[in-house]
């Protein structure tokens, strides 16, 4: 498999999840709501987070032709993540409410190791 199908295996799914929980942080969707209220955020503060996700997923795609960008837009994406990570530790949350955080970490972390490898 090329580096390049790699990098399209990687950033796509990325692209499309930051894209999907995004949006549903910035419309404020029930579910994001009630999730806001369970890690003490108000609902402009999750927009703001899900804003930054779209930005990210955008920077991700972009990053498929300046991967600079891409290589940045990462890093903010795990700083996200990271801070999400840290909300449910604070919170003392359930293990399967820290996963999907986990889980998209290591997906945009192999994004980023492939963007990074990838290049001469």
């Amino acid at each position: 498999m090329s580096t390049t199908s790699v990098l399209l295996a990687t950033a796509l799914p990325v692209a499309a999840v930051f894209l999907v929980l995004g949006s549903a942080k910035v419309l404020a969707l029930a579910p994001m709501r009630a999730r806001a209220a369970h890690l003490g955020f108000s609902t402009n503060s999750y927009r703001v987070i899900g804003t930054l996700e779209i930005a990210g997923a955008a920077g991700v795609l972009l990053g498929l032709v300046a991967p600079p960008l891409g290589a940045l837009a990462a890093a903010g994406l795990l700083l996200l993540l990271a801070g999400a990570v840290l909300a449910h530790l604070r919170h003392r949350d359930q293990p399967r409410l820290l996963a999907p955080a986990l889980v998209a970490g290591l997906l945009v972390a192999a994004y980023l190791i492939t963007l990074i490898g990838g290049r001469p």
